[in-house]
């Protein structure tokens, strides 16, 4: 009511100034002041019996306890930090960067064979997502700098959000865990564990951590991902707001990680020798994974433009704007690069 009736008065007040004239104040005086938006007191009379409930029945009659429950954070302000959240940031952090230096120089004095790219391609995937949290995790610390809401513009839990130092902690644990996976992998021959099990360690364990049912771990962040992830795969079933298109955007961006996840599965499908001491770097006559003669690379390569592209016509759907239809013949022109390519590929 307040903000409303706020913004009437200084849009008028402006009106009036520049015009020089005082009939936008009489215009508020005679149709604002009097409008059931500013004179009904029922969402205040709500308000304090909504009060007066959670004091006595939640909080024993503690008045200080049942308005910290109720009071929402001002949207954009920002979120305290434990200072244990902090010191791990620089732990994983620091970890992480020196860990980097320790597999590429034991990757180049141990990595000899003539067939490094299936252990590439395996872990490229997830050193990107790694990099995509990271810089999130920069982009919120500057929306956050530079006063863009972005709570409020991707509907997020005022009260329960991720910030940039959250974001850190997360890229640089998972970093920490990557590098040790993969020099695992460079060190197999050493520890005893064959190489192909570890990438199924790592990818596992990110996989628990997201679909983690109980709650610890950021859980209500971490099923709002998973509930925004359900709406942009099916799309079309549902009015597209803008976390949704913004998501879309990025896994158009990331569409290499969707393929190094096509390349992984196809690899322990068709590919991977168990039995073989080398794992990951064994010279393999199979070599389907490479290829787009099964078809389902094509196809992996397509859905992020996809999602997008239905994304369009379910907001043309809505609001019948003709921009929408030449942003969905934008996103249409990827299928026709990817099959064009696959079938060069194919038969050249």
């Amino acid at each position: 009511q307040n903000l409303n009736f706020t913004g009437f008065r200084k849009i008028l007040k402006k009106h009036d100034k520049n015009l020089e004239t005082t009939r936008g104040a009489e215009w508020r005086v005679a149709e604002v002041e009097v409008a059931p938006f500013y004179t009904c007191k029922k969402i205040n009379q709500l308000i304090s019996e909504t009060e007066e409930v959670v004091t006595n029945e939640l909080e024993d009659g503690d008045r200080q306890k049942a308005m910290k429950r109720l009071r929402v954070p001002p949207l954009g302000a920002a979120q305290p930090v434990p200072a244990w959240t902090t010191f791990r940031v620089g732990l994983f952090c620091g970890l992480f960067i020196a860990l980097n230096v320790t597999v590429i120089l034991s990757g180049v004095a141990f990595i000899d064979g003539p067939n490094v790219w299936p252990l590439v391609r395996i872990y490229r995937g997830g050193f990107l997502l790694i990099e995509f949290l990271f810089l999130l995790g920069i982009n919120t610390y500057g929306w956050r700098q530079a006063g863009v809401n972005h709570v409020l513009i991707f509907e997020l839990n005022p009260r329960s959000n991720l910030s940039h130092q959250h974001l850190f902690e997360i890229a640089g644990f998972l970093g920490v865990l990557w590098c040790l996976s993969l020099l695992a992998c460079i060190y197999g021959k050493f520890t005893y564990i064959p190489m192909q099990v570890n990438p199924l360690i790592l990818y596992g364990f990110m996989l628990l951590f997201l679909i983690n049912p109980t709650k610890t771990l950021y859980y209500k962040s971490r099923f709002w991902l998973l509930k925004l992830l359900f709406r942009v795969f099916t799309a079309p079933f549902h009015k597209v707001g803008f976390a949704d298109f913004w998501l879309a955007d990025q896994l158009n961006s990331l569409v290499v990680i969707l393929m190094d996840l096509e390349y992984m599965i196809c690899f322990y499908s068709f590919e991977v020798q168990w039995e073989d001491s080398a794992g990951l770097l064994a010279p393999t006559d199979n070599q389907i994974c490479n290829s787009y003669s099964y078809g389902v690379r094509a196809v992996v390569q397509c859905i992020p433009a996809w999602l997008r592209f239905i994304q369009c016509l379910r907001r043309y759907r809505d609001n019948k704007r003709a921009f929408h239809l030449v942003n969905a013949g934008k996103y249409s022109t990827t299928f026709f690069v990817v099959t064009f390519a696959a079938l060069y590929s194919t038969h050249k």
